[in-house]
């Protein structure tokens, strides 16, 4: 066997490679958080503090958001926690907010994974210690999310979790196309969880509902967000295919994702080259997919400036990697 054959990637593929940093789904964050919270501070013993937190919930998850189209990843990584536990607090009042559910589910999972893990992955080869404690916050912050996208999918479906447990399709085809955020989001924190938890084989026999989760988002809604749930399967099933996966399915849901974005994410272009050709170990290919990403101008997108700046920083490091990752 040739060394490109038995050539095996040093980590196993991790679902959230793709990941676009939106904060949160649809704008996420809303124009006004500052103004927000301080409304909801100021009513939160009134008598109307449930119908205040409703319309906090509505602006967490509408508008342009103030973080998707900021030019400094680290200060939007310095300010977002803050952001986040005022979300949980607001949960305290208001558990049932479907809005203030996804908002946490999807803004911890993009936390964990944009700052948390890939910082993880920036420092291991210099400090492994530093890159493990990462990742275990990592996988706190994915748990929680996941526990809150599944909170808030039993809105609507009762005791969804038991019922996906027991039969997933049978589950998850009683969710319809406005359940899609939270199912994305609910997904990609389980894949998640289960990528960086190789020690907990509970937890990684759950592939299957993660799989399942974002198949259904795909069959209701291929083109949310530009075509994000497709970049979720380029890793999947690139990742994958040694046991199961398909770099013919990948390279296909690669082609689509880079239709629906229009041009406004490189996310795709370094997903892919991290994943499938990597596993080809096709140099040729892997470099020019990064130099394509590293060329994009995230000005031109405004609305996903920030999610390009933190994937051309990825970009970086693995054309930094490439005597690791290519057998010559």
């Amino acid at each position: 066997m040739s060394p490109k054959a038995s050539y095996v990637p040093r980590r196993s593929a991790n679902p959230l490679r793709h990941l676009d940093i939106g904060f949160f789904p649809g704008g996420a964050y809303g124009r006004r958080l500052v103004f927000a919270v301080a409304v909801v501070l100021l009513a939160v013993s009134s008598t109307g503090c449930a119908v205040v937190i409703n319309k906090v919930g509505e602006a967490f998850v509408s508008g342009n958001s103030v973080y998707a189209t900021d030019d400094d990843p680290d200060l939007v990584w310095e300010a977002v926690p803050f952001g986040l536990k005022t979300i949980e607090g607001l949960l305290m009042q208001a558990p049932k907010n479907k809005k203030l559910l996804l908002a946490a589910s999807s803004g911890f999972t993009q936390y964990g994974y944009g700052h948390l893990q890939q910082d993880a992955d920036f420092l291991e080869a210099n400090d492994l210690a530093a890159a493990t404690a990462l990742r275990t916050r990592a996988r706190k912050m994915y748990r929680r999310a996941l526990d809150y996208g599944l909170r808030g999918l039993e809105i609507d479906i009762t005791d969804f979790r038991a019922h996906l447990q027991k039969d997933p399709q049978a589950a998850v085809n009683k969710l319809q196309k406005k359940h899609v955020p939270l199912l994305y989001w609910t997904a990609n924190a389980w894949g998640a969880a289960i990528s960086i938890s190789k020690d907990d084989p509970e937890l990684a026999a759950d592939q299957n509902l993660v799989e399942a989760l974002m198949r259904r988002a795909l069959a209701l809604d291929e083109a949310w967000e530009r075509g994000s749930i497709h970049d979720f399967f380029i890793s999947y099933e690139g990742g994958r295919a040694s046991i199961g996966g398909s770099l013919t399915k990948a390279r296909e849901h690669f082609e689509r994702a880079r239709q629906l974005s229009q041009g406004t994410r490189v996310a795709p272009l370094v997903s892919y080259a991290e994943t499938v050709s990597v596993s080809a170990q096709n140099k040729k290919e892997f470099q020019s997919l990064l130099e394509e990403a590293l060329a994009f101008d995230a000005n031109k997108a405004p609305e996903t400036r920030v999610a390009n700046l933190i994937a051309q920083q990825r970009a970086q490091w693995l054309l930094g990697r490439i005597a690791e990752l290519f057998v010559d």
